[in-house]
């Protein structure tokens, strides 16, 4: 059992399947993204900024679900930014140009591990006559 800080409220609690807050903060953070969720389909073309006004949810956690593609926005100007290269975006961390440029570079890395991995076995089974 592996016990961790909650980081919403900074309690302790015991760590299952990866959640970083604890069962009273999780059941807020699930609350907060259903009143998000639902502000924004009634509400097309919303900016963050008239969400967390109307709903009451902070524009950091606003940001969070969008970075982790649970919504998306149609007016993306103030949404979330490329962490790359600082585009917009509606939803995620990457715009689909840079996304697409880590993926050929993950690519070819693993690759290159593969390839290295098969010389080095190569080299364990030859026999010398």
């Amino acid at each position: 059992m592996e016990l961790k800080n909650c980081k919403k409220c900074g309690r302790m609690f015991s760590a299952t399947n990866g959640h970083e807050f604890c069962s009273k903060c999780r059941l807020e953070v699930e609350d907060h993204f259903k009143i998000v969720r639902e502000y924004i389909y009634d509400h097309p073309g919303v900016t963050v900024n008239e969400v967390a006004e109307e709903t009451g949810v902070e524009k950091k956690e606003i940001l969070k679900f969008l970075r982790e593609k649970k919504l998306e926005l149609k007016d993306i100007s103030e949404s979330s930014k490329c962490q790359k290269c600082g585009k917009p975006i509606s939803s995620g961390r990457y715009c689909q140009t840079c996304s697409s440029e880590l993926k050929k570079g993950f690519e070819k890395v693993m690759n290159e591990d593969k390839h290295k991995e098969d010389a080095k076995d190569k080299k364990w089974h030859t026999s010398k006559k």
